[in-house]
């Protein structure tokens, strides 16, 4: 790595917190290249590389915040760059912190919405590090409450060692400091449900590019502008839920360091908005991405730390959400009896609801044809496959067709559990619709959902039915 010239005043801070943490200065640079790798970084630095830091020198890049990640691991306390006395590194490599206040959190958000709506390709090539969920999730659950988000001023100073990165306004585009109103708040509730569909029907590669843009020209000059307590909670509150919807589609295409960094800023937004239940949302959304990528056991506690966030208060409907994640990380590690008793709690809090009940719009796709669904992935898993394909059925008869990319993977799923129970014509045919509709939208998840059966058919590779599964599917592409 490139290094800046060397300044004359000695780094004291750095070496106060060496010392406090006991590391020695091959210890520091080893950390910060296992780190580093983590985030898929390749780095190659040495005991030499910290001396020079300590001297004055400052590192370049991602490395002044994998330096202060690595001392809030040891220390058991969130360091920033500056704390370290090094530079601080762009917003883009901050994402997974988990800010001090919300102006922090809205410099290092927006970091991310402009670096994203750009050509910046590399941000979507970073990579999940499945230890970046630690703490933000800790934070969330045992932070204190933000006293205040009301901003009175027109204009102000960045959160310090965040600058904002400068751009062009668009023509008719909101000047910050403006003052936001009501109807601002339900243009930005209404361009979620909007984008919202987009996802569901059509793969979260359709329209992201669009509401990251809008996220940056619309949403960060209202963050900025002038509100008052109330109108500032709810403001946070659909600024956290498009964030979220960000990530959500980052995910969709295979996006994960970026689709994570998402999650823990909208985490951090749900704070800001004082929204409790819709922070153990955002968990059990991390939870989900765990999940997809095979870290069952961070699936599990990032659900139950969303459980313990909202503890008894939350509407039957979220409990029954928050238990079918935590159902779903079981599943995933093959662990029966914890899975089983997780899904007879989702099943027993969604029986509970009544009509009537006040459920907060974000849970509300959360039905019987959901935990239908939730239920036959879990089983599937646990390669439970009778099980699996009578849920998987009863789900796509209740499901919505706008809910197509969730048909999908449950089409997906009853194709597997058919394949397991030896119904090879019946597991081939409902593949191909499947397959089919991949086709038709932008999503990672989708094609990657198609090529797990299609691993799962390598044993079947010589039958007929396989054979003809194999040419429909040559014959769509």
């Amino acid at each position: 790595m490139t290094e800046r010239p060397a300044q004359r005043t000695p780094n004291r801070q750095l070496a106060a917190l060496i010392a406090e943490a006991g590391f020695s200065n091959a210890g520091l640079a080893r950390r910060v290249d296992q780190l580093g790798l983590e985030h898929g970084l390749d780095l190659r630095y040495d005991k030499t590389s910290v001396t020079r830091w300590l001297r004055g020198q400052q590192p370049r890049g991602t490395t002044p915040a994998l330096i202060a990640e690595v001392f809030t691991r040891r220390l058991g306390r969130r360091l920033t760059a500056q704390d370290l006395g090094l530079d601080a590194c762009a917003p883009v490599y901050a994402g997974l912190e988990f800010a001090a206040t919300p102006e922090e959190a809205v410099d290092i958000v927006s970091g991310l919405w402009r670096k994203d709506s750009g050509s910046h390709a590399e941000l979507r090539k970073i990579a999940f590090t499945p230890a970046g969920l630690v703490v933000p999730s800790r934070d969330w659950l045992i932070g204190r409450a933000d006293d205040k988000v009301a901003h009175e001023q027109t204009a102000r100073v960045p959160a310090q060692g965040r600058p904002t990165m400068p751009r062009q306004r668009g023509q008719g585009e909101r000047p910050p400091g403006q003052k936001v109103t009501a109807g601002d708040i339900n243009a930005l509730r209404s361009v979620g449900e909007l984008f919202r569909t987009l996802d569901n029907m059509y793969g979260g590669g359709h329209a992201r590019q669009a509401l990251v843009r809008y996220l940056e020209h619309e949403c960060e000059p209202m963050l900025r502008g002038t509100y008052g307590e109330q109108t500032g909670r709810r403001l946070f509150a659909a600024a956290a839920d498009l964030t979220r919807l960000a990530g959500w589609t980052s995910y969709d295409i295979a996006a994960h360091g970026l689709a994570q960094r998402y999650y823990v800023q909208s985490l951090r937004l749900a704070q800001a908005a004082g929204d409790r239940a819709y922070g153990s949302y955002v968990l059990v959304t991390m939870s989900r991405q765990a999940v997809y990528l095979g870290h069952g056991r961070e699936a599990v506690q990032l659900a139950r730390v969303a459980q313990q966030g909202v503890g008894t208060n939350a509407s039957p409907t979220v409990q029954a959400l928050l238990h079918a994640a935590e159902a779903r990380g079981h599943g995933v590690l093959g662990e029966v009896r914890a899975c089983t008793a997780s899904l007879v709690r989702a099943e027993r809090a969604l029986e509970a609801a009544k009509p009537g009940d006040e459920v907060p719009h974000w849970a509300r796709f959360f039905d019987e044809a959901q935990l239908a669904d939730e239920f036959g992935h879990c089983h599937r898993d646990l390669q439970q496959f009778r099980a699996a394909a009578q849920h998987a059925e009863r789900s796509l008869q209740l499901r919505a067709p706008a809910f197509a990319r969730s048909r999908l993977f449950c089409r997906v799923v009853l194709a597997s559990a058919r394949l397991g129970l030896g119904e090879l014509d019946q597991a081939c045919a409902l593949a191909v619709e499947a397959a089919g509709q991949a086709a038709e939208m932008r999503s990672v998840r989708a094609v990657e959902y198609i090529k797990d059966f299609e691993r799962r058919l390598e044993p079947y590779k010589d039958a007929a039915p396989v054979r003809g599964y194999r040419d429909k599917v040559a014959a769509l592409a």
